[in-house]
């Protein structure tokens, strides 16, 4: 693996990563939105043709309902790598305690990169149209629930990407550094725009940046309302940016996105605009501490 403490970061280069598909928006919200492992494998090679050089992968059934089969996401690891070089980040998130399916399929499929949820929140969304909330739940994430997940990601050299949704959940990352189960230079992404977390502000990413591990590497996330804004703001403090179909729907000129292309082309020319480049795979490695990577053969 990479020792980014003796590699020169350069500033100027992005790391794009693409969040395909998610678990919650369907076809009837945008048609663009790929269900089967050969469709995310097709949003993947446009994302990287696009210029993206991650791509952020949550399996769905073919008939769009969410699965955490590891079958299927052996079936999307194949259809991907059929088509692109592209970086493989594959979600574990879950409601429930039992986080058995995600630690078999970080072992079995290997990706380079795996989503660590960092925290316990409310994950809720609400209409001020209706005057009531579209969803309210509760997203459980112990300590003994992320270590189960960070000890199937440290077995398969995986790479744990620490989502964090609020300043407490970067904040908590400290034990598990001191226990030695979570190994520097960290990657971290720092998510704005869900009820519950942080809000997306300027000073939100600015106070999340600094409680990370000096060292690390960290994206903004920015779901819905504000996610152009909030990837140019990313941009400007010196992060990297996810874009895709699981954060937002739509162009900065309001249309709905076509594909994850169309997005991810947008935020390499926001990239390009703000004095930055996108990373090529290569690159990515590199300043994600990956070196060759499981998921690379």
């Amino acid at each position: 693996m990479t020792d980014l403490n003796t590699t020169v970061r350069d500033p100027d280069v992005c790391v794009v990563t693409c969040a395909l598909t998610g678990v919650l928006a369907n076809r009837k919200q945008c048609p663009g939105i790929p269900y089967t492992p050969a469709e995310i494998g097709e949003e993947a090679r446009r994302a990287y043709e696009a210029g993206a050089s991650v791509v952020h992968i949550h399996a769905r059934n073919d008939d769009g309902s969410p699965t955490a089969s590891p079958e299927v996401f052996a079936r999307i690891k194949a259809e991907v790598r059929q088509r692109s070089p592209i970086i493989l980040n594959f979600s574990t998130g879950v409601l429930g305690d039992d986080v058995s399916e995600q630690c078999s399929y970080v072992r079995e499929s290997r990706p380079e990169i795996a989503a660590l949820n960092m925290g316990t929140m409310n994950y809720s969304k609400y209409s001020k149209t209706r005057k009531s909330f579209v969803f309210d739940m509760v997203f459980p994430n112990t300590y003994e629930k992320i270590m189960k997940l960070l000890s199937a990601m440290n077995e398969a050299g995986v790479k744990p990407e620490l989502e964090c949704f609020d300043t407490g959940h970067t904040q908590g990352v400290w034990p598990l550094v001191d226990m030695g189960i979570l190994k520097p230079p960290l990657q971290y992404s720092f998510i704005v725009g869900v009820l519950g977390g942080v809000p997306p502000l300027v000073e939100s990413l600015q106070l999340q940046s600094k409680l990370a591990v000096p060292g690390s590497e960290w994206e903004v996330i920015a779901i819905s309302h504000g996610h152009w804004r909030m990837l140019a703001t990313g941009l400007v403090l010196g992060g990297n940016i996810r874009t895709g179909l699981e954060d937002h729907l739509y162009l900065p000129d309001g249309a709905m996105a076509s594909s994850n292309g169309d997005m991810v082309e947008v935020a390499v020319r926001l990239c390009r605009d703000t004095g930055r480049r996108p990373a090529t795979v290569d690159e990515a490695r590199q300043i994600l501490s990956l070196g060759s990577g499981p998921g690379a053969s």
